[in-house]
């Protein structure tokens, strides 16, 4: 990821740039961040699970959002586009924005080489400052393996991680439980594609 050459911008710049730019963009503090382009097996996987969870959810009070709505954290002034989200009953907007929300209860991204440790490490610790915000999955696009971070009290998270190995994996904050092999069905490791970043 590359920031662009201005230094600072302010939130109402950024989202002026952003409905009239080609591509997507993260705002950070400030700093407007472009995002790397996605492959195939990253969209086949948000794709299967946002499928199973909208399915699993159809008559409860949970609405899920793919990587087009736009997360806005407040207590770091980040805007930015998790792969997918959950949200428990009404979706909270920002500003009464019908496209930025701030209320997510679990968010999942799709790991990429480019952004592996971002999400781990600072994104991960972004998303820890919404009250609200319970659940963190980290799917791994090259090989079968999830981390699964499930909040279980002030400051306490617990892990758990599945591989090849596993059958499932059930949701710690939600009812919801889905097999490896639907997770993972039509992704292809052997396919490798470079992930462009776009400038």
């Amino acid at each position: 990821m590359q920031v662009t050459q201005q230094q600072y911008y302010t939130p109402e710049e950024y989202l002026q740039l952003e409905e009239a730019a080609e591509y997507k963009s993260e705002y950070i503090d400030g700093q407007i961040i472009p995002m790397a382009g996605g492959t195939i097996n990253h969209n086949q996987i948000a794709l299967n699970l946002s499928t199973e969870l909208n399915y699993a959810f159809k008559k409860q009070s949970y609405r899920i959002y793919m990587s087009d709505v736009r997360l806005w954290i407040s207590q770091k002034r980040i805007y930015t586009y998790p792969d997918v989200m959950i949200v428990a009953g009404e979706p909270e907007f920002f500003n009464n924005r019908k496209d930025i929300i701030t209320n997510p209860q679990i968010i999942v991204e799709v790991l990429s080489k480019s952004t592996r440790n971002y999400d781990y490490e600072d994104k991960f610790a972004a998303y820890r400052t919404i009250p609200m915000f319970q659940e963190y999955l980290l799917i791994d696009q090259y090989r079968v393996h999830i981390e699964q971070f499930s909040k279980i009290g002030k400051k306490q998270w617990n892990l758990r991680e599945y591989d090849e190995e596993d059958n499932a994996i059930a949701f710690a904050s939600v009812p919801f439980e889905i097999s490896l092999q639907d997770l993972y069905n039509k992704v292809n490791f052997e396919l490798v594609e470079p992930e462009t970043e776009i400038i």
